[in-house]
């Protein structure tokens, strides 16, 4: 029996669930564009959650970002979904897509899928004094991967 990953259609709040479970750092996300499952043999093995970029200088109706990845582990998993996601974003009409991870992970997973390093963020925290916030993610440098279509 050959056991190969596969794609589905997932719904937001079971992309989420799956997030909570199984994400070292990253919480659910409150909205996307899409979000795709990948599963072998009949488990969800991870979830990819796409939506409009976070950065809005980013956000100019061609580009669509990864902003949760999460996996159990599973061999391939993670490369198998950047490229889903790519292909599904390409297929709705975007130009790119990009995912930003954490400066202390080597990207390997997307390199095998065929995205590229593109920059680098200081990280720090999104509060200011002119509106405070409590930061609830990583403020840690991040390294932005993108692929276009």
């Amino acid at each position: 029996m050959t056991h190969k990953l596969h794609h589905v259609r997932i719904r937001l709040p079971e992309a989420n669930a799956f997030v909570s479970e199984h994400h070292r750092h990253h919480k659910p996300v409150v909205g996307h564009l899409f979000s795709i499952g990948a599963v072998l043999d009949d488990k969800l093995v991870g979830v990819a959650i796409v939506g409009r970029p976070v950065a809005r200088m980013r956000d100019d109706g061609l580009t669509a970002e990864v902003t949760r990845l999460c996996t159990d582990g599973t061999r391939n998993a993670c490369s198998f979904l950047y490229g889903a996601s790519a292909r599904a974003a390409f297929a709705l009409g975007f130009k790119r897509i990009g995912t930003y991870i954490l400066a202390s992970e080597t990207g390997g997973t997307l390199n095998a899928a065929g995205w590229r390093m593109i920059g680098e963020t200081k990280g720090g925290s999104w509060s200011r004094p002119s509106r405070g916030r409590t930061d609830k993610h990583s403020t840690e440098p991040k390294t932005l991967f993108e692929v276009t279509a």
